[in-house]
């Protein structure tokens, strides 16, 4: 017996050494476990950031529009007379348009022009009996103080009634004139909606104006531009601009006008180019196709379009510092086929990755 117990004693002893023993860790005796794990390591593509604008051609949809334009619509109630202009008239400031008829303005004005004639003889007459009087009190005695001061209290009444009468007297008058519609400024006559013997109201807004007048021989072309690149254009830069009614003719304008304000819908700001129809052969309405060249921000960056990560949240580049990846947050700008324009919080000589991904942690150590 004790004989077999010295054999499971060797044969314990040399599974020990063969197996070597171990700590209840699990690590093998004598060997300590590393004090701190080193940080995960890749090896990506890089570039190193320099600064430059990335130029870009832009097309854009614009529309022609008239410089001036406005829809006529009746200033008092009464019955279209004549319309001496149809659809496609052109007329010139000041020509007469069309009348219209009110026979019970025309007997206010009369009855207000009587009310002022009889206004001013009875200013007239006072005025005269005060001076008189007036003239006559240099006897002691002749005329009492009190008549006196009546005399010239009543004139002075009869005249700031004339003065009434006669304010009523020139607004009929100027009422009256409204039954007489002249254009405002040159141009064509777009629309017409009313003919001789129709009813037009003064208070109904809700319709359609009589006249619709236009002017075409100056016209502006509107386009909404990026805010992005907006910020990069200035008054009097060159637009290049095709028209749909006009295949391949190539037209120019200048920068007239920037509304200041990005429509905050679309992140687009309203410019208008000025451009001259002295021919005719342009219509309002008509449909361009805007190209410019947008010179881009000097203080970006042009780096590879797979170097920005858009997510749903941010768009963001990943740069390198201290030897570790950042994800900083950046605007884009102008684009090419290859490359964006960039700016954040970046400076030149910093290292960005160049296909970088939303995989790609912060804080990994790049070889």
């Amino acid at each position: 017996m004790k004989h077999y117990s010295n054999h499971i004693l060797a044969f314990a002893a040399v599974i020990c050494i063969a197996g070597g023993c171990s700590s209840g860790s699990g690590e093998p005796a004598g060997k300590l476990p590393p004090a701190t794990a080193e940080p995960p390591s890749a090896a990506v593509e890089t570039m190193t950031l320099k600064r430059g604008a990335l130029p870009q051609q832009v097309k854009l949809p614009a529309q022609l529009a008239a410089f001036e334009e406005v829809s006529i619509f009746p200033k008092v109630n009464g019955y279209v007379k004549d319309v001496f202009v149809d659809v496609g008239s052109s007329v010139h400031k000041g020509q007469l348009l069309m009348t219209l008829e009110a026979p019970e303005l025309q007997q206010a004005t009369t009855q207000a022009r009587e009310r002022y004639a009889r206004a001013k003889l009875d200013a007239t007459i006072s005025e005269e009996n005060y001076h008189r009087m007036l003239q006559a009190s240099q006897t002691p005695g002749a005329v009492s103080p009190m008549n006196l001061a009546s005399l010239k209290a009543k004139a002075d009444a009869d005249s700031a009634l004339c003065n009434a009468e006669n304010a009523n007297w020139q607004e009929q008058e100027v009422i009256l004139g409204y039954l007489k519609v002249t254009a405002p400024f040159d141009g064509v006559i777009a629309e017409r909606n009313v003919h001789p013997g129709a009813l037009v109201s003064a208070e109904s807004r809700d319709s359609r104006p009589m006249l619709d007048l236009r002017q075409i021989d100056h016209l502006r072309l509107q386009v909404d531009i990026p805010e992005g690149i907006a910020a990069a254009l200035q008054n009097s830069d060159t637009i290049t601009f095709y028209l749909s009614a006009y295949p391949g003719k190539k037209m120019t304008g200048h920068v007239s006008r920037k509304s200041q304000l990005v429509n905050s819908q679309f992140r687009a700001e309203r410019m208008e180019l000025d451009v001259y129809n002295r021919d005719g052969k342009l219509a309002p309405g008509m449909y361009a196709d805007v190209l410019f060249d947008s010179k881009g921000d000097p203080d970006g960056y042009a780096v590879p379009r797979s170097a920005v990560v858009t997510s749903t949240e941010r768009k963001y580049v990943i740069a390198i510092r201290n030897g570790t990846t950042v994800r900083v947050d950046v605007a884009t700008g102008n684009e090419s086929a290859n490359q964006v324009e960039i700016t954040g919080d970046l400076q030149p000589g910093e290292m960005i990755v160049t296909k970088a991904s939303d995989d790609m942690q912060e804080g990994l150590a790049i070889k």
